[in-house]
């Protein structure tokens, strides 16, 4: 059950990218709901797999699989349209790869993502509920704010034309603070890998 809320995730997707690019401005007033509804299945999925006692690996690391692909395609979509810089969906790309990389190495091992983690201050930023919530909140009001307001210079050109530069700025605002976590966030996973790999190295030698 929860990897079928996962997959509809997906699913839901490529709704929103049809919507996105729809040239119907009226219909992408549905964007920032179906954003929304996206995250809240991300959480509803985790809730059911934990309340019916269906945690497994393949379930967390098909979760983190379809997380990622959400994310990117959402920052890669704003990139497009304007409304945020290249450098975005880049950092997030380069970021994700390196640690799913990490993760995938652990995962070898019957480790599950967030459980690779041995400093407390690396387990309270990557695997404590407070930042993991705190990181997809940001992330979400990100994409919903961005996306609530593409329709707005069609629909109402005036209004965009006088504030349009305001409510894009934070957005922009929104997006370093989620591209500054995500690089915190990232770190710790890359730190205590290689200097687990580096203790590896030498216990071989």
């Amino acid at each position: 059950m929860a990897n079928l809320i996962t997959f509809s995730r997906f699913l839901l997707l490529f709704a929103l990218i049809g919507v996105v690019y729809s040239d119907l401005p009226t219909l992408q007033l549905i964007n920032a709901p179906l954003v929304v509804l996206i995250i809240v299945l991300d959480a509803a999925d985790g809730w059911v797999a934990r309340r019916f006692n269906r945690e497994t690996l393949f379930g967390a690391t098909f979760d983190i699989a379809i997380d990622r692909i959400v994310e990117i395609v959402l920052w890669v979509i704003l990139a497009d349209l304007g409304f945020i810089g290249i450098w975005v969906p880049l950092l997030f790309i380069i970021r994700g790869n390196l640690v799913d990389a990490v993760r995938a190495h652990g995962a070898t091992g019957g480790t599950a993502a967030f459980d690779m983690l041995d400093t407390p201050l690396g387990r309270f930023l990557v695997a404590g509920p407070f930042m993991r919530a705190f990181y997809a909140g940001v992330k979400a009001v990100v994409f919903a704010w961005l996306l609530f307001w593409q329709p707005f210079a069609a629909l109402a050109p005036e209004f965009w034309a006088n504030a349009g530069w305001a409510l894009i700025l934070i957005g922009q605002i929104l997006t370093w603070l989620a591209a500054a976590i995500c690089v915190i966030r990232g770190l710790p996973v890359l730190i205590e890998f290689c200097v687990g790999a580096g203790h590896d190295d030498t216990n071989t030698r």
